[in-house]
């Protein structure tokens, strides 16, 4: 490994770390959301409802804020204007007393989510060219679902010793002040991650977007309107009385951490073996939801299983995909056209099943499945 590798690698981990500590605060905090809201008054109709409005701002907004990040390189603050609000809003649910109050601090998790993340992707695809896209973000992402399943670790602890999620939102304050402190570090150690990647645009420089990548954005679409948010996966976890709300945080926990596996072996395959590695992860993925939504406790942990390798392969192998299809000019603008395409699908899936748990458990399951098999075919016709 040559020196511009070995930097462009301690990169890759340090955004990884900073990655690892903001899902440590956002998904310990949306790991009890849904039975939050529910607690105080929110149907399940109107969980379903701001999870999608959630992820459909936190996703459209990207095609914005990619856009301004190519067009200005103002990459860094950005990044760091987004983590601030994305960590800020979980603490501040610790003092909300009514559901929309709440639902706005989820939105608002989102929405800061949605400013950093293009940048930060495209920050981290130049390193890519040095160390592999697949294991760039399969990295990443590992490290990402690493935070995502000690977060809910520690609110299931806080639960249990409390019985408090106030409290539980509350602490996480800290690891939110330590995420920002960690931003404004790798700022100052790598002010310009584009230099690991100094090639010419091989990938063309018309100002369109390729046939490949569009498949891509669809093909990511029908998978992101199949995957059910937790906020309503707990909320049946609670209503069907499947498990205790103290394990609810522990299956979410799980599947952040076959999320990060999957991410890690996933990713380090792919620079290999490329789109059939994406086929395999996103064939087991598209079975979750019948175990999930109509078995019991074991077969709930097993579809969590497989309901986290669907979300981490998302973060990381689609990344890679399109990281290998688009010019490094205009990755932080295809991120975000991307991530918004994936969020309008995420809301009108996520709406969808809200209103079909009200009505047919089997019809609900019945459109996870199928709308990300669909999704299978696409990744066969992208050269």
């Amino acid at each position: 490994m040559n020196a511009t590798a070995r930097t462009a690698f301690r990169f890759v981990l340090m955004i990884g770390f900073v990655n690892l500590i903001a899902d440590f605060t956002y998904e310990g905090g949306r790991s009890i959301a849904g039975p939050f809201l529910g607690s105080l008054g929110a149907s399940a109709t109107v969980i379903g409802f701001v999870a999608g409005l959630g992820e459909l701002l936190g996703y459209a907004l990207r095609s914005l804020s990619g856009y301004f990040a190519d067009r200005t390189h103002r990459y860094w603050p950005l990044a760091f204007v987004g983590y601030a609000i994305n960590q800020l809003a979980i603490p501040a649910l610790a003092f909300t007393f009514s559901w929309p109050a709440a639902a706005a601090c989820v939105v608002a998790e989102r929405t800061g989510r949605a400013i950093r993340k293009p940048a930060m992707d495209a920050m981290l695809s130049h390193a890519g060219q040095e160390i592999g896209a697949g294991w760039v973000f399969g990295l990443n992402e590992a490290l990402d679902q690493a935070g995502a399943a000690l977060g809910p670790l520690l609110v299931a602890l806080v639960l249990y010793l409390h019985h408090s999620d106030r409290f539980a939102f509350a602490i996480f304050f800290v690891p939110a002040l330590l995420c920002l402190a960690t931003v404004w570090l790798a700022r100052r150690l790598h002010p310009r991650p584009d230099e690991f990647e100094q090639v010419a645009e091989s990938l063309g420089t018309t100002s369109g977007l390729s046939r490949n990548f569009w498949l891509y954005v669809i093909a990511g679409a029908l998978t992101a309107a199949g995957l059910a948010d937790f906020s309503l996966i707990g909320f049946h976890f609670q209503n069907a009385h499947i498990i205790r709300l103290d394990l609810v945080p522990i299956y979410y926990a799980a599947a952040m951490a076959s999320g990060a596996l999957s991410s890690l072996v996933f990713g380090r395959l792919f620079d290999r073996y490329d789109k059939k590695i994406v086929l395999l992860a996103f064939t087991l993925s598209a079975l979750f939801a019948p175990f999930v939504f109509l078995g019991n406790a074991t077969l709930a942990f097993l579809g969590m299983i497989l309901w986290g390798i669907g979300i981490g392969v998302e973060g990381s192998l689609l990344r890679a995909l399109i990281t290998r299809t688009v010019p490094a000019s205009r990755r932080s603008t295809a991120f975000g056209l991307f991530d918004t395409c994936y969020g309008v699908a995420w809301f009108a899936g996520s709406a969808a099943m809200g209103l079909l748990y009200d009505r047919s458990l089997l019809a609900l399951v019945i459109f996870s499945v199928v709308s990300q098999l669909v999704a299978l075919p696409l990744f066969f016709r992208a050269r």
